[in-house]
């Protein structure tokens, strides 16, 4: 007689919270929890911190914060009956720590600490949480289960191989893992090298949604013991992975302890506890799955849908209706148009053209046809004789100068100030449209073009806006952003016969330098070591390093690189240590 095989049914959800809505997560978090109960469910999974949302920052130092973290863990504990729950939270005890509740039939039975707190890039948690000192495996359901928090599968000297060992059959990660480009495959590979290595059945929770300047794209994760996808949750949307597991195929595993290779160390041997939460093993009918691995984006469409996340959350979580921004007729106004009404609806979306004596015809007719493509609501406010009058009323003091960026400027501040006059007058959030490229070289106005409240394109070079303009008309069949956009030199238009080139390299050789210089820390040495042309180079990188005041005026922005202005890099504005020596 064959024995029933044992399957685990798992719950993974991906909720998009904000930051001390604790009613509001608590609200999403019981609609899981409904929704568990339907599908009869083994475990539910919520991710790191869900309870108060990530990253809380300093709201962690203010102690009526830390108190309704733990009430509205409470109240969650309370709306558990009848479930087996893992969900994160911060733990009070003289310290503070990033811990995970361990919750069954309504009852709190065990709490877990995150060991590795990562303090790098955009993260400080070292700052707020004092660090876990060991791990448990914890029997849920007849079921071993190692816990971990976001940062303990991703140190080289992590406890996954010491809960295998202990016996752990699924090891759950619960995460609030920001995203950028090239995460997701880096993801999958270090998850994929633990489930094999370790024989193990490996569930990776991850948040979804913006936060500030972050966006979290979900993509939870369930692998089996030889490392391939069971279910994969959706990207940059709220979801709920319910997945049914065997958990045959981990018995009688090998294990073999295998030496960290990028360390040149052993695994560290932890200490791991083992409590028993729950011993009966679920046996219950239930009802039939549907397969759940979400398909994946291009890496161009992975890009694009996390702006359009970031922008939707940050505007629709700080109570903004609608947004603003100046249409130029050119390639980055017109993606950030796009953008935000993919992210936000036409209906919601103002553009605004602010011709002067420079603007080309071309570029006022793509702004009209970019707008009709959109749907969106389009004003036409000529600056034209604002900056004359500007021009006579400094004609005596600028008498005997020469015409240099000052006129330039002016033309920049008069429509910044135009669409900040829009935006204070009908509560619209101004869009300034400014990309990476030109954040790093300093190729923006104070006070002009970098006006505004949330700047889509602050972390995306110039070269990658066209491919993501590309990814966009593929989407949609047609060229919703003309092609009359695309193929145009680009210019800021604030003189006669103005090119970008004239004071940049061309992009494509600019945003090679900037990946090495800001993303990369490389030296000016080795870029020219790799070909670039060393006068380019420093030049490049003297315009870098003096426009650190600009960029630390700059709005906030969505973070997709590896190493963004402001998060990321923060570097002192006075100092004295320059790369260009």
């Amino acid at each position: 007689m064959n024995q029933k095989p044992r399957i685990i049914r798992l719950g993974l959800a991906q909720p998009d919270v904000i930051v001390g809505d604790f009613a509001g997560n608590y609200n999403k978090l019981l609609r899981v929890l409904d929704d568990a109960r339907r599908q009869k469910v083994d475990l539910t999974v919520f991710p790191e911190l869900v309870i108060c949302g990530y990253p809380p920052e300093d709201l962690l130092l203010k102690p009526q914060f830390i108190e309704r973290n733990v009430q509205y863990l409470n109240k969650l504990v309370q709306a558990s009956v009848g479930l087996d729950v893992i969900a994160g939270f911060v733990e009070s005890d003289t310290y503070l720590y990033n811990a995970a509740a361990v919750i069954h039939d309504g009852k709190l039975i065990a709490t877990s600490r995150k060991i590795f707190l990562p303090n790098y890039g955009v993260f400080d948690e070292e700052r707020y949480f004092k660090p876990g000192a060991d791990c448990s495996v914890y029997v849920i359901g007849g079921v071993k289960v190692g816990l971990s928090i976001c940062e303990d599968i991703w140190h080289s000297n992590n406890p996954v191989a010491s809960l295998a060992k202990a016996g752990a059959e699924v090891i759950v990660n619960i995460s609030a893992s920001p995203y950028h480009y090239g995460k997701t495959k880096e993801r999958v590979a270090l998850l994929t090298s633990q489930a094999r290595q370790n024989s193990v059945i490996m569930v990776y929770n991850n948040m979804v949604g913006g936060q500030d300047e972050l966006v979290f794209d979900g993509h939870s994760l369930v692998l089996d013991a030889q490392g391939e996808i069971l279910a994969r949750g959706k990207q940059f949307e709220e979801d709920f992975v319910v997945v049914d597991v065997d958990l045959d195929t981990v018995a009688n595993r090998p294990f073999q302890e295998k030496e960290n290779l990028s360390q040149g160390l052993t695994q560290r041997s932890w200490t791991v506890g083992l409590t028993k939460v729950s011993e009966a093993f679920s046996e219950s009918e239930k009802p039939s799955l549907a397969l759940r691995v979400n398909e994946e984006y291009s890496p161009d469409g992975e890009i694009y849908n996390a702006l359009v996340l970031g922008t939707r959350d940050y505007i629709v979580k700080n109570a903004f209706r609608k947004v603003v921004l100046g249409l130029s007729g050119g390639v980055d106004s017109s993606l950030v148009a796009t953008i935000a009404v993919d992210a936000l609806g036409k209906d919601s979306v103002i553009g605004v053209s602010m011709p002067s004596r420079f603007s080309s015809p071309g570029s006022q007719t793509d702004a009209i046809l970019l707008a009709q493509n959109l749907g969106i609501k389009f004003f036409s406010l000529p600056i034209d004789d604002t900056f004359q009058s500007y021009l006579d009323n400094m004609a005596g003091i600028f008498d005997g100068s020469e015409t240099d960026t000052t006129e330039e400027n002016l033309q920049a501040r008069i429509r910044g100030n135009l669409v900040m006059a829009l935006s204070n007058k009908f509560g619209w959030m101004a869009l300034p449209t400014g990309n990476k490229s030109e954040m790093a070289t300093g190729y923006a106005t104070l006070y002009g073009d970098m006006a505004g409240g949330f700047a889509i394109l602050k972390d995306v070079p110039k070269t990658l806006v066209y491919k993501l303009v590309a990814y966009r008309n593929l989407l949609a069949g047609y060229d919703i952003i003309p092609q009359s956009v695309i193929i145009k030199p680009p210019s800021a238009e604030l003189r006669y016969n103005q090119l970008d080139t004239d004071s940049l390299p061309p992009y494509e050789v600019l945003d090679l330098i900037l990946k090495a210089y800001v993303e990369d820390d490389e030296t000016v040495e080795e870029m020219v070591a790799l070909g670039m042309d060393e006068e380019v180079v420093r030049m490049v990188v003297r315009l870098v390093d003096g426009s650190e005041y600009k960029r630390r005026q700059a709005p906030p922005g969505i973070k997709i690189t590896t190493r963004a202005f402001g998060r990321d890099r923060r570097l002192p504005i006075t100092n004295k240590f320059h790369g260009n020596f």
